[in-house]
């Protein structure tokens, strides 16, 4: 990361260390004149009688030295508002040189519960970079010295900074590149997770055989590198309730196979492994907090490559459930990964719901750009408390239909099914029923299609550009919100 945020605790302020200060909806400053010198609190008083107030941040440079940031909490914020504030904070005063600010918690008037450490978590979503290959360094610092009452409690520290490290860790999963982070080293990192006190088993190629998993073994046959299902516990629940099941996409890079991708853009197919980056940061999230509940989280790992042993369109292969598939295209290989990792999952765990999140389809990002993922889901209440999720942290969800219609679809003359509709058109839906075919006991279950959301070239809100990390904060909220 380029920048370092030291939380440091001081009493008095230093009138040449630059100062964060938080007013009301209407940028009143006669709460804040404590904190000011009288030159101060002039200065800024008169240049705000020229300022749009309809802003909420505004940064003054009151001397060569210093500068004064004002934040407004206006009425009936949202969470996903204090912490956009945050990361327009961190975009404001990110200007490539060491520096330190001094946040007066007490300044804040506003009763929103953990108002400074939602701040604080949306400014560290938004210093994230990933440079780790690049052989000059940024050393930068941004000191954060926090007086006052208000700084955020231990518990909600510990909360904020678990998100962070999982949706980092989801973020650089994502970042490697196809050369590194190939399914042999993938599983090496998914096995480090052990020490925080994750159940992690490695089911290898010799294994998956055994079980009968050739659905997932055909898409990785073509690479020189293994594939891999890997399961990861989490028993944080006093009782044996059943667990919440967390299934992920993991193709480490897809060239499509013979049917093969076009070479514009092939080199982003680097993430078409984030639905299963975003379950591992997700299962990291909840070991570092603790979470009091049940959880799993099954990813398989594959590499769609092209080579003299793989796998050809026309083939036919025996999925775990003991269904046939017809691959008539090779780089519709994301739901034969997941087609054996849901019945697996399902039979063995017998979980509560099975949500499964992958960069799936391409037609999603036709139907919903990047501002939503596509929810695909056999239960209403499932769907419900995933949008409502979605709506808190803002990473949105759109519901897309299923139907015995989009279904029929997939069938094929020679198989029990086919992996792509030859019809054309509903991409994204037919993708979805075909999953929907290998959850066989009609357990809860909701398909996230994340091909528009995992990987931003511009950036967002909470993110600098690249990899998203999305999902990992709206699975926690959905797991603390209705599971905790």
């Amino acid at each position: 990361m380029p920048v370092k945020l030291n939380y440091l605790k001081q009493t008095k302020n230093n009138p040449s260390t630059n100062l964060v200060l938080f007013s009301n909806d209407k940028f009143n400053m006669s709460g804040l004149k404590k904190y000011l010198s009288d030159s101060e609190y002039s200065y800024i008083n008169d240049l705000l009688k020229s300022c749009d107030l309809k802003k909420n941040l505004f940064v003054f440079e009151v001397s060569s030295k210093k500068k004064i940031v004002l934040v407004s909490i206006k009425n009936n914020l949202k969470t996903s508002d204090i912490e956009s504030l945050g990361a327009e904070f961190f975009g404001r005063i990110n200007n490539g040189k060491n520096s330190e600010y001094l946040i007066a918690s007490d300044s804040i008037s506003s009763k929103f519960e953990n108002l400074l450490g939602h701040f604080l978590y949306g400014l560290k979503l938004k210093s994230y970079a990933f440079n780790k290959y690049k052989s000059k360094k940024e050393t930068r610092v941004i000191s954060l010295i926090i007086t006052g009452k208000n700084k955020p409690s231990e518990k909600a520290q510990l909360k904020f900074k678990a998100l962070e490290e999982g949706t980092f860790f989801a973020r650089d999963l994502v970042s490697e590149p196809g050369n590194i982070l190939h399914p042999d080293e993938y599983v090496k990192r998914l096995t480090t997770l052990r020490k925080y006190g994750l159940k992690v088993n490695v089911y290898d190629e010799k294994k998956l055989k055994k079980l009968g998993m050739f659905a997932l073994l055909g898409v990785g046959q073509g690479s020189i590198r293994g594939s891999y299902l890997v399961t990861m516990e989490w028993n944080g629940a006093k009782n044996n309730s059943k667990p919440l099941a967390f299934v992920g996409k993991g193709v480490c890079f897809d060239t499509g196979g013979y049917s093969l991708k076009p070479a514009k853009f092939m080199e982003d197919m680097t993430y078409d492994m984030a639905g299963s980056a975003t379950v591992v940061g997700l299962m990291k999230s909840l070991a570092l907090r603790k979470a009091k509940v049940n959880a799993v989280g099954v990813v398989g790992l594959v590499e769609n490559m092209v080579s003299g042993n793989a796998q050809r369109p026309g083939d036919i292969v025996k999925s775990y459930s003991g269904k046939t598939i017809e691959v008539l295209n090779t780089d519709a290989e994301g739901r034969l990964v997941l087609a054996d990792a849901l019945t697996f999952t399902e039979k063995k765990y017998k979980p509560k719901f099975i949500i499964d999140l992958a960069t799936l389809t391409g037609a999603i990002i036709v139907c919903l750009g990047s501002e939503y993922a596509g929810l695909f889901s056999n239960d209403d209440k499932l769907s419900k408390q995933i949008f409502e999720a979605g709506q808190k942290v803002e990473e949105k969800v759109w519901r897309m239909p299923l139907h015995k219609n989009y279904d029929k679809l997939m069938n094929s003359k020679n198989a029990d099914m086919q992996n792509i509709n030859y019809v054309g058109g509903a991409g994204s839906t037919t993708a979805a029923q075909f999953l929907q075919r290998f959850i066989l006991n009609k357990t809860p279950w909701a398909h996230l299609d994340i091909a528009g959301m995992a990987f931003s070239k511009y950036g967002g809100a909470l993110n600098s550009g690249g990899a998203t990390g999305f999902g990992v904060r709206l699975l926690n909220q959905l797991i603390e919100e209705n599971y905790e």
